[in-house]
């Protein structure tokens, strides 16, 4: 399973050419299999960064949240087993939704596609694609 991070599950699904073409397709392949998720928190960032004007999906945050799970994406909660791992991720950078994200994709044994620098320079064992490949 692969977790999408907020800004890749946008660029997914405008279509964005921010999204590399190796991105792109391993985004396709793993939603056709079922295995294309997204931290639950991410269409709370998403909403709050679209109020803001600092989004444009193109429609109403739960329009937009509706179609792409009748679409297949797989929204993942976050818990407190999620909130609590948070806490311990050393030298990860203290956005709290950041962290929460990779949180819930350590918890599910998952990879995380982003194009975030500072994740994508954690010193961490968890698999990460970069985005803009």
């Amino acid at each position: 399973m692969i977790v999408l991070d907020t800004h890749v599950l946008a660029w997914a699904s405008a279509g964005d050419r921010k999204l590399g073409r190796k991105a792109r397709s391993l985004i396709d392949r793993l939603w056709a299999r079922g295995e294309a998720a997204a931290c639950a928190l991410s269409f709370w960032e998403a909403a709050l960064l679209h109020a803001r004007d600092r989004l444009d999906i193109r429609m109403a945050p739960g329009e937009w949240r509706a179609e792409l799970l009748a679409a297949g994406l797989i929204e993942l909660p976050v818990d407190g087993d999620a909130g609590i791992r948070a806490v311990g991720l050393g030298g990860l950078p203290s956005d709290p939704v950041d962290r929460l994200i990779v949180a819930t994709t350590l918890g599910r044994g998952a990879e995380l596609m982003t194009a975030d620098e500072r994740l994508l320079a954690w010193q961490h064992p968890l698999v990460r694609h970069d985005a803009r490949s």
